[in-house]
């Protein structure tokens, strides 16, 4: 199926352009550029368009899983007809193994992985085998190792109506899909049998998968849905594998065993060669461990760390196998990769690897990993540079290092006779915004006073009915301004105030911002506000404390990044509070009346009224996960199976434990009394 777009709108400002500049660019072969677009110019819509001219599959690639989801969200809106699809980490709590030699601590790994997000992720990969028209919406977790889309494409069992398919063979092939059998308790990735039906629960689908047998032949196929019982019948069925890790085939595990073992024989007699008897019995231990457990289940935690034993045509050293490369595998050359607020993104991909391996190779030195651990790691940035060859930087404030990339593809595409112009359009801007809003004004003021000129000044924007964002430069002062501004004795108004910064739970941040939005809050006071995507409208006012401060938050781009977000409001404006105007204020004001220009002469010569957005509030895909969790959490202890209390109890510590992390005690011990009732009651 080709993408098809759905929207009542048309390209308007500069969307049109760019959508030309980005999709020409791209059949003339330039395959690297960049679009600077400032905040409500678009760029999304821009993008979907171009997927639309370019009819090319697509990974988009989002610096954390806030961003993802709304991208997710608005993607799935604009391409219905089509699959989009979500990829990120899909842990709710993530502990990794780690050892730390200098208090001889081993950190065991501890996960709580989410359910909805490990469907969406297999739903993701499954997708990528049913057609082209196929959009991923993911987190940097996509450069970490999933297992070859070698072994997981030959994995797939295809269910045609009037085929025969063998009962016990049938069982065979899904167990080796990952698949349980199950006799009372039907979930995802498990089967079960009635009489001569055999019926499925897909671990990437919410429908049932109803198979009606006579004798060895398939007579007929339903999708069940479990809750509502609405049917529908189809005439056949691809049922990938239920785990994203499928490694070798069984009947290769005892060649794989075999090189495992003398690994780790070798490690352990150089170990002795050193006098570190304690290590060498702690990897044949651990080692050993490792093998009974996939002997006996097909699994054990952390198999990923053999992964380059099960991968037949991967060698020590080479790159992992990623979600990268099963784009790779499908379409060559021939897909496309956005990487969306690039300047953060890029910077990200680039960072994982080396943590990665810092850790791990601790526990190799200490015995509780073979070296085969650091051959599952995230990739390095050059081998995930050269799995994209075809990528759109998407940016208010692109880094050099975009620039220069998008500069060296059209360098390619001029003479060489003739010099690279410095004006040359490698940067293709979309600086005008559909409602005809402009970026706002900037005011400099002294911080002599600085928090009575804000009081008044939110005051003013309470009154409109606005709402105002204030930037502070450590947590500390986040909380303690908030908690200021919150007391009416100190500022003579009953300001709803919230603060928000890193310590705050992903969930809770985003119900924060919806808050902030519906009016619940006045003030969102915060450090830095750029990571969370702010598409908030309402917002008119943004005051920055500290501006004229040196450092990463008080950066050229990370101010334009600030002061963009009053640029959705037409009564939009900034306030700097510094005494001084540092380089990067400089810089960013500049660049801010620069584009100003531009807007206002466009607008004038277009005879544009600005316009303010207007944007309803849409439930999130967090907030279902959300809910989710609070669901699993409320259960009755008492209504539960013994494999479901186990389950529920580890929920719930990891639950208490997040709490505690974020120093709310008092709910994590109302967690802690619950998990000690139900361990009582036992």
């Amino acid at each position: 199926m080709d993408f098809q777009l759905k929207s009542d709108f048309k390209p308007a400002g500069d969307q049109p352009q760019a959508i030309k500049a980005l999709t020409d660019n791209l059949k003339k072969g330039i395959n690297k550029q960049v679009l600077l677009g400032v905040t409500g110019s678009g760029k999304t819509f821009t993008v979907a368009n171009l997927i639309q001219n370019t009819q090319l599959p697509t990974l988009i690639i989002s610096h954390n899983k806030t961003l993802a989801a709304q991208l997710y969200q608005e993607f799935r809106e604009l391409f219905p007809k089509n699959k989009v699809s979500y990829f990120v980490s899909y842990y709710d709590y993530y502990q990794p193994e780690s050892y730390l030699p200098a208090s001889d601590t081993y950190i065991a790994k501890e996960v709580d992985i989410n359910q909805l997000i490990d469907r969406l992720r297999l739903e993701a990969t499954s997708n990528l085998f049913s057609g082209s028209d196929n959009i991923v919406i993911a987190s940097v977790s996509c450069i970490y190792n999933i297992g070859s889309p070698e072994d997981f494409s030959q994995r797939i069992i295809n269910f045609s109506l009037g085929q025969n398919y063998p009962r016990r063979a049938l069982f065979e092939q899904l167990v080796s899909l990952y698949y349980t059998r199950s006799g009372l308790e039907f979930t995802r990735s498990t089967f079960r049998v009635r009489g001569e039906v055999v019926e499925i629960w897909p671990s990437y689908q919410d429908w049932i998968l109803s198979l009606e047998f006579s004798g060895d032949k398939l007579i007929n196929i339903l999708h069940r849905h479990p809750l509502s019982g609405q049917e529908q019948k189809i005439s056949d069925f691809c049922l990938y594998p239920a785990k994203q890790y499928v490694g070798a085939a069984s009947a290769d595990l005892p060649v794989i065993f075999k090189k495992i073992r003398t690994d780790a024989k070798r490690q352990a007699a150089i170990f002795k060669s050193q006098n570190r008897i304690l290590e060498a019995h702690r990897i044949i231990q651990r080692t050993e461990y490792d093998l009974e457990m996939l002997q006996e289940l097909g699994y054990v935690n952390g198999i990923e760390n053999y992964s380059i034993y099960f991968d037949q045509d991967r060698s020590a050293g080479d790159p992992p196998y990623t979600l990268v490369d099963y784009f790779k595998k499908l379409w060559g050359d021939n897909f496309l990769t956005i990487i969306d607020e690039s300047h953060v993104t890029i910077p990200q991909i680039g960072g994982m690897h080396k943590g990665d391996q810092s850790r791990k190779q601790n526990l190799i030195d200490f015995g509780f990993r073979l070296p085969s651990a650091l051959d599952n790691r995230p990739l390095t940035f050059a081998e995930f540079y050269s799995r994209v060859p075809k990528a759109i930087y998407l940016s208010a404030t692109p880094a050099p290092w975009e620039i220069e990339d998008s500069r060296k593809c059209h360098a390619e595409f001029i003479s060489a006779s003739q010099p690279v112009r410095d004006d040359a359009p490698y940067v293709i801007e979309q600086l005008i915004r559909p409602t005809g809003l402009i970026d706002p004004p900037i005011t400099i003021s002294a911080t002599k006073n600085q928090i009575p000129h804000l009081i008044s000044q939110i005051k003013d924007q309470v009154k409109a009915k606005n709402r105002t964002l204030v930037i502070t430069i450590t947590k500390r002062m986040a909380e303690d301004l908030a908690a200021y501004l919150t007391d009416p004795l100190k500022t003579g108004a009953n300001f709803k105030v919230a603060y928000l910064h890193s310590d705050i739970d992903t969930l809770e941040r985003t119900t924060i911002l919806d808050d902030l939005r519906s009016g619940k809050y006045d003030v969102l006071v915060g450090i830095n506000l750029l990571r969370e995507g702010l598409d908030l409208p309402e917002v008119s006012l943004v005051a920055i404390l500290d501006a004229g401060s040196q450092g990463f938050l008080r950066s050229k781009s990370s101010l334009i990044q600030i002061m963009g977000r009053a640029s959705r409001s037409l009564a939009g404006q900034v306030i700097l509070y510094a005494d001084t105007v540092s380089e990067a204020m400089r810089g960013a004001i500049t660049e801010v009346n620069r584009r100003r220009r531009l807007q206002l002469a466009y607008n004038k010569k277009h005879h544009i009224t600005p316009q303010s957005i207007v944007k309803s509030i849409r439930p999130q895909i967090i907030d279902q996960i959300e809910k989710q969790k609070r669901v699993e959490l409320d259960l009755d202890p008492q209504s539960l199976t013994p494999p479901q209390l186990k389950k529920h109890l580890s929920q719930l510590k990891a639950r208490m434990r997040l709490l505690a992390a974020d120093m709310d005690f008092e709910e994590a011990i109302k967690i802690r009394d619950q998990i000690k009732k139900i361990e009582h009651d036992q």
